[in-house]
């Protein structure tokens, strides 16, 4: 995967867990500091590790309104966005990598 793409991305704590949307132009680098909990915030409090969805923008600032798109979605709209492209709910993390 490019190191500068923007995207969207989902993050759960777990199997209909707790979720976080965002938005990044470095979706490796980006997760990397939510798995470490780099910086403090929701996911760091949450424990909020797991990539479960992302979808591959050609500019940031499409990715910025899909993202704000999503934030106002029902919590059901995102479990089957995330089910429709990850129904084992796989960390896709490690394949990114």
């Amino acid at each position: 995967m490019d190191r500068r793409q923007p995207c969207v991305y989902m993050l759960a704590s777990g199997r209909n867990g707790t979720l976080y949307v965002g938005v990044t132009s470095s979706l490796v680098g980006r997760v990397w500091q939510h798995r470490h909990e780099v910086v403090a915030g929701f996911t760091s409090r949450y424990h909020i590790h797991h990539l479960v969805w992302y979808e591959l923008h050609e500019t940031m600032e499409s990715a910025i309104l899909r993202e704000k798109q999503i934030k106002e979605w029902k919590r059901a709209w995102k479990l089957r966005l995330i089910e429709g492209d990850n129904p084992g709910w796989v960390d896709l993390y490690p394949g990114l990598l």
